[in-house]
Parts: C-alpha cells; structure tokens; sequence
C-alpha cells in the first residue's frame, strides 16, 4: 500500500510538485520526514562513501590538454630579454615584467631611487599623459595594475581579461620603457626605517636602506634617475612573465613591444652596474623611538618594544635553501592573540616555548629572508617596553635552544621535522592555487635561474630533508655573529 494523501507532501519526482506521495503508507504514517527518493541516497544501503555505487557507470573527467600542463616556457628574445609564461584555465590573465634592480644596487645612487620609481610607476608615459588614462585603458579588459619593488627586484604587473593581452604588453611596454618622470612626489616613510637586514649587512647591498629618505625626494631629478634606469633596466635584467597565456602570443606581443624599442633614456650601454657580492657583518642596531601614539582609539593597542634577532643562513641558489626553509617553519610561532591551531604554529617552537611560557610576548615569529649570494633566518619578538630587558634574553636564548638542545631527542625530531615538511608543503601548494602568486614564483625563479622548479619538484625536495640536514644548517648558523635590531622605547634595553 501506498499513500494517497495528496498536497501533504512533495511526490518523488523531479518536478518536486506536490501531489500523490508515493511512499509506503507506513512510512507516511509514521511520520518520517518527506523526502525524494532520488536524492537521498536510499536506494544503495551499506555503501560506503569510499566505493562506486553499483551499477553506476565510471565517471569520466576531463584532461588537461598540453597547454594546460604545469609546464613553464621561456623563450629567449634576441636583446636578451626572457619571455615566460604557464597557462591556467580561467578568463583572467596576470602579465609583468620583473627587472633585476632594487636598493642592494643603490651604493653609488642617491638612497631611495628603486623605492622612488616605485611611486612614479604607472603614473604617466610617452602615450598616456596621466595616471587616469593608464587606468581607463585597463579598466576595458577589467585590469588592475601593480607595482613593487624589493632590495633585488622589482616588479610591475597587471592582471587584465586574457583578451586584452595585446594592450596589456604594450602598456607595460610603455610604463617600463618610457615613462615621463615629471610628477613630483610627496610620501610619508614613517617606521618603515626598520629592518633586520641593515644590522646584518651594514652598509653593504641588501643592508642598504631599502625606503627613500624625505631629504632625498627633492634630489630626485630626472638626470639622476636616467642614470640608473640606463644600468639596471635593460634587457638581459628583464623577465616577461606571464600566467593565463598562450606562450607563443606572449612572445609575439614582447616581439611587438619589448623587441628593438629605445627606451626614454636611449641606447647608450650601461657602465656603472654594481656587481658588489653581500657581506654579512653582524651588529647591533636601535633605532630609539615614541610609539605610544602609532595606534590611536579609545582603547589603543598597548605601546610596544620590537626585537629581531638573525643569522646568516643561505642563498636561495644553495642546496641548504630546502632545509633552512623546513627549519624556518619549525621555528614558526605567531602573535599572542591567535589561538592556534593546524596550520597556524600551535605545535613550532617559538609558540611552545615562548609564547606559551611567557604571558608578556606579544608576538614571536620566525621569518627567512634569502637572496641571490645571501640569506636571513630571524626572530621577530614583540614585548612590553619594561620587559624588553628580559626579551632579548629570553627571545635569543629560546631561539638558540630551540636550534640546539630541543632537537636532540631523537622523537622530537622526527615528530618536528616530518610536521614541518608537511605544513611547508601544504603552504607551498595552497599558495600556488593564486594565479598573481604563480606569475611571481614563475617571474622570479626565471630571474634568478633562468629556468622554473615545478611544485612537485619542490615538493620532491622538501620531502628528502632528514633532522640530520636541519641540525647541520643550524650548527653551521649558529657559528655566525648574531644581527640584533630594536625599535621603539629602549630605555630599559641593556
């Protein structure tokens, strides 16, 4: 028997219209909850979710073609300037040119001038008089425009409908190659003066001051700039790279546009480029300053003290460059106020034995910085100015036993290791699922290599890491002179 109670339930069909139901009457008159046949899964009980229904044919999924591998191409134009691109599927595009320049070339320059460039970025050019035209023109394909610039790179980039790739090159084109140099700008640096790499590296290539001093701003004239953009933006520094293209349109449009132009500067060959080599000189530096003011409100932010200690670690050219970075993620740690949790610390040595121990950090976290012949593994530790006695002390000596004793037992060290391995390559791959991150993993490692590492690869690589490899990197950084700076009030700092 069947119910018949027509309009107290939606039938079993597809149309869901309400109508006979269908269902055994005793069902209906137990009063279990209407539902439709098809989709509740009723039909196959006992199957677990881990097996094919029965009788249900194989799904077939789709393939990615060649265009749609994870290959990089890169093509090498005749003035020296490397094309390369990855497809992805998607309407979007990311497109820019890196350039092998930044504040580590800026020994024989006035301070400041990559940082300088970098405001004047996509403001006006031979073809567009004003920022306002650069950005109707991308605002046709649906693009947005970038521009950063690092101690050894910088980086101007769009990320613009595929279709528009024509227009996008040119504009780039046009923005690297000839821009006007005519506004004047006014920006406020602040604290932005502090940075690790300037007690590491005193005076020398990545310890340059990486932002432009205010008195700097007004020497800035375009003679000045010329002069540099004539040594370090030319070709053979140059990367086009791209994601979402087609490769050989990528390497048409560079033709087009990048290929036996003279740029705003001309042609005469660069003279003056600095070759000069990273040393790693260690030290201390403070930098004494009123912060009680930095977060206003009624309830502000409490005035805090910020301590970074590093050593030298490697170059992202060495070997050593994998198991510094697994190293890096074990040290890990955070801000006070993050619960933790997978994927954010809870288990990384600065949240156990710092964080956890200490009610009066407000953050402690480990980062690694690495360039071209040179790298940087420090701690950030942010405390209460009337405990910054103590926060050197126990912030290094936290530092150095987490490096050193910690990892002794050999159960600590497995357990550590393969869960930092795993955190790194999880991060690794999340990261990569962004299309501008991909264009500037692609862009940078094509700069540097002049050839791209697959995430599997990498992967590959973080998984070979053994605890003997991470003990081996932290004895050997541990031998260098330690580079401490400190920012805010050090009255009490010994």
């Amino acid at each position: 028997q069947v119910c018949v109670c027509s309009g107290q339930h939606p039938q079993a069909s597809v149309s869901g219209s309400w109508g006979v139901c269908n269902r055994p009457l005793s069902l209906c008159r137990s009063g279990a909850p209407a539902h439709r046949c098809f989709s509740s899964g009723g039909a196959y009980p006992g199957t677990p979710l881990s097996s094919p229904f029965p009788g249900v044919p194989q799904p077939v999924f789709a393939t990615a073609g060649g265009q749609e591998k994870f290959e990089t191409k890169v093509t090498t134009l005749d003035n020296g300037l490397r094309v390369a691109s990855q497809n992805k599927f998607g309407q979007f595009c990311t497109v820019g040119i890196l350039i092998n320049s930044g504040s580590r070339y800026e020994a024989k320059y006035l301070s400041g001038i990559a940082h300088f460039l970098e405001k004047l970025a996509f403001s006006s050019t031979d073809r567009f008089d004003s920022k306002d035209e650069i950005l109707l023109t991308l605002e046709k394909h649906g693009g947005i425009c970038d521009c950063q610039t690092s101690r050894d790179t910088t980086m101007y980039a769009v990320s613009a409908d595929s279709k528009g790739l024509d227009t996008v090159v040119g504009l780039l084109a046009d923005v690297v190659l000839h821009p006007r140099l005519t506004v004047r700008l006014l920006f406020h640096t602040g604290f932005l003066s502090f940075r690790p790499g300037e007690a590491a590296y005193r005076e020398n290539t990545v310890g340059l001051h990486r932002f432009c001093p205010t008195e700097n701003i007004a020497k800035m004239d375009r003679e000045v700039l010329h002069s540099y953009l004539r040594n370090y933006y030319t070709p053979d520094r140059m990367v086009l790279a791209g994601v979402g293209v087609e490769h050989e349109h990528l390497v048409e449009c560079a033709r087009k546009y990048l290929l036996g132009t003279q740029p705003a500067w001309g042609c005469e060959k660069a003279v003056d480029v600095d070759r000069s080599v990273a040393q790693y000189t260690g030290g201390v530096v403070k930098l004494e300053r009123d912060m009680s003011n930095v977060s206003l409100g009624p309830a502000p932010f409490p005035e805090l003290t910020h301590i970074m200690i590093g050593l030298e670690s490697c170059s992202f050219l060495e070997d050593d460059f994998i198991p510094f970075a697994v190293l890096n993620m074990m040290m890990g740690g955070g801000g006070s106020f993050s619960a933790g949790g997978p994927g954010k610390g809870m288990f990384t040595r600065l949240y156990l034995h710092v964080l956890n121990r200490h009610h009066w950090m407000y953050n402690a976290t480990s980062y690694h910085h690495s360039y071209e012949d040179t790298g940087l593994l420090c701690v950030h530790a942010s405390a209460d100015p009337r405990q910054v006695r103590a926060s050197p002390e126990r912030g290094g000596l936290c530092f150095l036993w987490s490096l050193g004793a910690q990892m002794s037992p050999p159960e600590l060290e497995e357990t550590g290791c393969h869960r930092a391995k795993t955190q790194l390559m999880s991060m690794l791959m999340m990261n990569l699922e962004s299309r501008p991150v991909i264009f500037e993993d692609v862009g940078r490692q094509v700069l540097a290599t002049r050839s791209r590492k697959l995430p599997h690869e990498l992967c590959a690589l973080i998984r070979s890491v053994k605890p003997e490899d991470i003990r081996r990197v932290a004895s050997q950084m541990l031998r260098r002179k330690p580079a401490v700076a400190a920012l805010g009030d050090l009255s009490n700092l010994p």
